[in-house]
């Protein structure tokens, strides 16, 4: 059954949480074990530490109120011999319960598990923040019983089949003999209580599901995977326990124009090959719509980066932005008329001094192992 964490701290179960804290002091004065070395007055301060953490919580107290204990969570493993099935009975048949198989009855009131759904968004939106709406199909508390799991809203009674133990024993016959096994009572499923009236709208378990529309916000600079908790939004447990988390998470759609690695984004410059001789100022736009100047220097080489400090994507949570790095692309005209032939002939006359050669790779191998690197790909 569950425990009684108001006796434990000896307190009523209409006392405030300073009654509660101050009851704990008193008992910790008395059983901590700087003060008191004892075994038994170790167990005393653990029971009267887990009492005051449980009825300072308010969803776990609630679940006290109701009959429930949260801080049990289902017995042990199967058997209750480690995992090992049958074992546990068999050593108990033979050696009058010295294998300890039994568990008690479960706690009605259980806790609901987390969920978890996905979103998309924009990488403007991951730029600015955005509040995005989303439909969960989830575990709600019962709106006609609101939780108690009964028609009237009556307390449970004691199981008449299990006496309230919550597990019956059967002896089966084996090539051993007789062995007694211990099972969850089909009565009660193991609560030790029945409802004598269960609801007619979610059956007895105090949940049923629905579909509820939440606002999820999305903080400026998250990355795409990244999940947001929503504490509480989760799925509500059996008899009306507290609900889990709702996990969020988050994917970002590809961008047109610019790549995003860790808070700093990419993009493509493509400048004709006049203009990165001679020097260019190229306008382009932020993911907020705001404009900005992109200089690009005279005698800038194919491949080479510009770099724009702070105009990148917000750091979460933080002050400050990643940078914006411009990859640049010297494009050559092909389709040349008269006249621009013409023009670019004067030119490369003017640049004599300007020599085609094929060239030697006299440092540290760079060149080719670029080359090689490539042909591996």
């Amino acid at each position: 059954m569950a425990r009684d964490y108001y006796g434990i701290l000896g307190v009523d179960k209409n006392a405030s949480d300073a009654e509660i804290k101050k009851a704990y002091r008193r008992l910790a004065r008395k059983y901590h074990p700087d003060v008191n070395p004892s075994e038994e007055a170790a167990e005393k301060f653990r029971e009267a530490s887990v009492a005051q953490e449980v009825l300072t919580d308010p969803e776990k107290r609630r679940i006290v109120d109701m009959g429930g204990d949260p801080m049990e969570q289902g017995g042990g493993m199967p058997g209750g011999a480690g995992g090992f099935g049958g074992f546990g009975d068999i050593f108990e048949a033979f050696f009058g319960g010295a294998g300890g198989g039994a568990r008690g009855p479960r706690s009605r009131v259980q806790p609901g598990a987390d969920a978890l759904l996905r979103t998309t968004i924009s990488l403007e939106e991951a730029f600015a923040g955005v509040k995005k709406s989303v439909t969960v199909d989830t575990a709600v508390v019962c709106d006609s019983c609101q939780g108690t799991g009964s028609e009237s809203k009556a307390a449970p009674v004691t199981c008449d089949h299990c006496q309230g133990a919550g597990q019956v024993q059967e002896v089966q016959r084996s090539f051993l003999g007789n062995v007694m096994t211990t099972m969850d009572c089909p009565k009660c499923q193991g609560f030790g209580e029945i409802i004598p009236d269960p609801c007619k709208k979610c059956g007895g378990e105090g949940r049923m599901r629905a579909r509820r529309d939440l606002t999820v916000t999305v903080p400026a600079g998250i990355s795409d995977g990244m999940r947001i908790r929503m504490a509480g939004q989760g799925e509500v447990g059996h008899g009306g326990g507290p609900a889990g988390d709702l996990y969020v998470e988050v994917t970002t759609q590809r961008h047109n124009t610019y790549y995003r690695e860790g808070d700093n984004l990419h993009m493509k410059l493509r400048v004709p090959m006049l203009d990165a001789a001679l020097g260019v100022d190229i306008d382009g736009t932020d993911l907020a719509g705001k404009d900005f100047t992109i200089n690009v220097p005279a005698g800038t080489q194919p491949n080479e980066q510009i770099v724009l400090e702070g105009e990148g994507m917000p750091h979460l949570r933080a002050e400050g932005r990643g940078n914006l790095i411009a990859h640049v692309q010297v494009t050559v005209p092909t389709d040349l008329d008269d006249k621009s032939r013409e023009a670019l002939e004067k030119l490369r006359t003017a640049r004599d001094n300007d020599i085609t050669e094929i060239e030697t790779d006299q440092g540290d191998g760079n060149f080719f192992s670029r080359i090689r690197d490539r042909f591996k790909r």
